[in-house]
């Protein structure tokens, strides 16, 4: 699941155009992660599921995010801490190498 600016939130751009301003901007769960974990839970309840783990990669406030997915239902949480920032240099390459070795 992936922790981002809120989508009722108006997003600013720093004075020096670098990059998005999120320091004291409501964050949440991407919606698009929300449906899948939704979808996560439907697969569960008809058995072809059976454990839904929940998965972000994030700062100290990303666990926040994970408790969302846990309230929605999921299992367990996996909380990888990081101080890079997700929108900049989090990049998916990156990502998708840390849930292949999360896998493993």
């Amino acid at each position: 699941v992936k922790r981002v600016v809120d989508y009722a939130v108006k997003v600013r751009v720093r004075p020096d155009k670098t990059a998005v301003e999120i320091d004291g901007v409501k964050m949440s769960m991407n919606p698009f992660c929300e449906i899948a974990v939704e979808e996560g839970l439907r697969l569960k309840e008809k058995g072809h599921l059976s454990e839904l783990i929940a998965v972000c990669c994030g700062p100290d406030k990303a666990s926040e995010t994970l408790r969302q997915a846990l309230a929605m239902g999921a299992d367990r949480a996996i909380h990888i801490k990081t101080t890079m920032r997700t929108d900049q240099e989090l990049q998916p390459l990156a990502v998708a190498k840390l849930l292949a070795k999360i896998v493993e």
